[in-house]
């Protein structure tokens, strides 16, 4: 099994579909470390040398942020955004939407589920 920037890639899977394993990585950037460490597309994750492994993590390490660090960034870019005060800073903030879509009807996974403002009052016992 070979583990790459902390994570356990699953060992029957093609390398290019494997890579996806890890945050940052999608298959056309899988497919384009690939393609500069000279590594063909096809191969399954344990049929990998250990030459192929140290390539890919040293191409990973150089080239890209990935894992913890991209979390980390994606993290400072939103909490500027909140201190600025920016209109997206503010969407953030109250816990909504912040790339324009509807919030009336939509957005639940966002708000929260549905409360009601006044309900029924029960009756109470003689």
């Amino acid at each position: 099994m070979a583990r790459i920037e902390g994570v356990d890639l699953p060992k029957n899977k093609r390398i290019a579909i494997g890579l996806t394993y890890i945050y940052g990585i999608g298959i056309s950037r899988s497919k384009e470390i690939l393609e500069k460490t000279q590594i063909k597309q096809d191969i399954k994750i344990q049929d990998l040398n250990d030459e192929e492994i140290i390539a890919i993590r040293n191409t990973l390490n150089n080239n890209y942020e990935l894992e913890g660090n991209l979390k980390r960034l994606e993290n400072m870019h939103i909490k500027r955004l909140m201190n600025i005060g920016c209109y997206k800073g503010r969407r953030h903030r109250l816990n909504l939407p912040a790339r324009g879509q509807r919030t009336r009807t939509n957005a639940r996974t966002r708000r929260g589920t549905k409360k009601t403002i006044a309900g029924k009052k029960k009756a109470t016992k003689k």
